[in-house]
Parts: structure tokens; sequence; C-alpha cells
């Protein structure tokens, strides 16, 4: 068994000896068979890189593209499905937007707000050191006015005041409140109040044209 495995061994080297020189198509059958399984070989790695794996990436492109299809349209059904339930919420958030504009004054009313905050105190019994109005602060789509002010009188009322400050019809705020005692024993309030109003017509356009300018430099950068 040995001698003929060694003897066919023998016989298919003979077969590659000699070729130089000799036309492929008269090489014996050894030799044109692994020939041709190398040039199928060479055919196959060759067409991989450049054919195949070009045609791969764009099935896995097309895969993750159908992927995300598949993902929008389960968003987009359960939103369809569910639009009657999203249109009343959306009714819900807009009344409670409504309700919340309405506790900010227009700048016609804020000298009227300001009033109501100097007669809330006086109202206490409190006596005003400082009641002074700072710069406008204007926002994207409000504007805030500081205003420091300074309070002497009883604890109680100190406390009664601030509450009367959180009662008010519009939004007022107290800030970097501070409480001292006096030399006659009454306490002293420093704090800084803070309302906000809607911005007029000339703020509004003002804040866009500055919006669009920042964003033209930004885009040019």
């Amino acid at each position: 068994m040995a001698t003929d495995i060694k003897q066919l061994a023998e016989d298919f080297a003979a077969q590659f000896r000699g070729l130089n020189g000799v036309h492929p198509g008269q090489w014996p059958l050894a030799p044109r068979i692994v020939c041709g399984i190398g040039v199928a070989i060479a055919v196959v790695v060759l067409g991989h890189f450049l054919y195949w794996s070009g045609q791969f990436e764009e099935q896995e492109a097309g895969a993750a593209k159908e992927q995300q299809l598949r993902d929008e349209y389960r968003l987009k059904t359960a939103q369809a499905v569910n639009l009657d339930a999203l249109i009343k919420q959306k009714a819900q958030v807009d009344q409670y937007v409504v309700r919340l504009e309405k506790q900010l004054p227009s700048k016609a009313e804020m000298a009227a707000l300001l009033s109501d905050i100097n007669q809330a105190g006086l109202g206490r019994g409190l006596q005003f050191e400082l009641f002074k109005p700072g710069q406008v602060l204007v926002k994207d789509y409000y504007a805030e006015l500081p205003i420091v002010i300074k309070v002497t009188g009883g604890y109680h009322d100190i406390g009664a005041f601030a509450g009367d400050m959180a009662n008010l019809p519009r939004i007022v705020t107290l800030n970097n409140m501070e409480l001292s005692t006096g030399k006659d024993g009454g306490l002293t309030l420093d704090a800084v109040a803070k309302t906000f109003r809607y911005l007029d017509q000339d703020e509004v356009l003002a804040q866009r044209k500055a919006a669009a300018e920042k964003k033209k430099k930004e885009a040019k950068k």
C-alpha cells in the first residue's frame, strides 16, 4: 500500500517536470488541473476585492436603510394610532401655557406690578430702606427685571411679605435673601425680587434679527 502511494506521488511529480517551453495546452493532466484551480482562486480573490466587496457594502447600507425605514414606519404608525390622544394632550399643554402667559405682565403693566410689590410691603407694616429696579435683561422669549429691595420690620411681617410675593397674580420671585438683626431688635431683609414680562413686538423683532445675525456669523466660521 505504501509502495502504491509512493508510486502515485512520483507519477504526479513527474508530470510537472520539463514543462518549460511547452504550451500549456500540451501539459499533462495534473499541471493543467492545478493551474486551473489556481486561476479560479485568483479570479475569486480579485473579484472579491475589486467587485464583490463593494456589492457587500451596498447591501449592508441598504439593509441599514431598510431597518431605519422600518423603525420610522413603526413610530409613525404608533403616532397615527394615538393621534386623538396626542391632540388632546397638545390642547392641555396649550391651555397650561396660556395660564402661565397670563401671569406675565406686558411692558405697560410693569409699573402697576412694581406698585403692587411696594404696597405689599407697606401693607405688612414694613419700612422700605431700598427699592431699586435694575437693568432689564432681555431673554429669548421674555424680559427679566431685577429689583433690589431692603425692608425692615418684624419677623412675622417679613415672612408674611414673602408669602404675599408668592401669591401675587403675576410671577415674582425673591432671590439672594439675607436676614440680619438691627440694633433695635428688628429684622432687615436684603433680597433681589425678580419679575418677568412679555417682550413687545419691537423687542421680538430685535431678538429675531440678533439671532439671525448670530447664525450668519457662525456659518461663516
